[in-house]
């Protein structure tokens, strides 16, 4: 019966150290980031948007360019 129990408890006892560790490796990304100003979540006109943060715009790829749809189509509509 001993076997049993232990051959039970053994998966649960792995699966929190792995989140453990998970939680761990995370703390410590966040914390070595180098990021001055994490940011923070504020709500504007019905939405909510992040403001700051450690994401320098001038390294972000453009945005690419709207392409004209017709109106009674979704712009998500292929032909």
């Amino acid at each position: 019966m001993a076997v049993t129990r232990a051959a039970g408890v053994m998966p649960l006892v792995g699966a929190l150290t792995a989140a453990v560790a998970l939680a761990g490796v995370a703390v410590f990304s966040a914390s070595s980031a180098g990021c001055v100003s994490p940011g923070q979540y504020v709500q504007r006109d019905g939405y909510i948007e992040l403001v700051g943060g450690c994401v320098d715009p001038q390294r972000l790829p453009p945005a690419p360019a709207k392409d004209q749809a017709p109106h009674d189509q979704p712009s998500s509509f292929q032909q």
